[in-house]
């Protein structure tokens, strides 16, 4: 859930995973996957960067929880290994 506020300036919580498109129409519109619309006072860049923060946060807790005996060991980067070039023999 991240924190808005209704263009009045009243803070209520949207949950995040229910945004699918943020408009400015000149107000900034949160549509949510059921067709409600909900005109908020934060700018597209701050809720943008609110779900992004949230989701962050749901990574390093997920993460916390597992300990570091869940988290995968380091490897080798991978490479791209050149294919062999064609015979020119025919």
């Amino acid at each position: 859930m991240i924190l808005v506020h209704r263009l009045k300036g009243e803070p209520f919580m949207v949950n995040a995973d229910l945004i699918e498109t943020v408009e400015t129409t000149p107000d900034t519109l949160l549509r949510l996957v059921d067709g409600r619309r909900v005109a908020v006072a934060e700018t597209p860049a701050e809720v943008a960067a609110r779900v992004i923060d949230f989701r962050a946060a749901i990574v390093r807790a997920a993460d916390e929880y597992a300990g570091p005996e869940a988290r995968a060991p380091s490897r080798a980067p991978l490479t791209v290994i050149p294919s062999e070039p064609e015979s020119q023999d025919g």
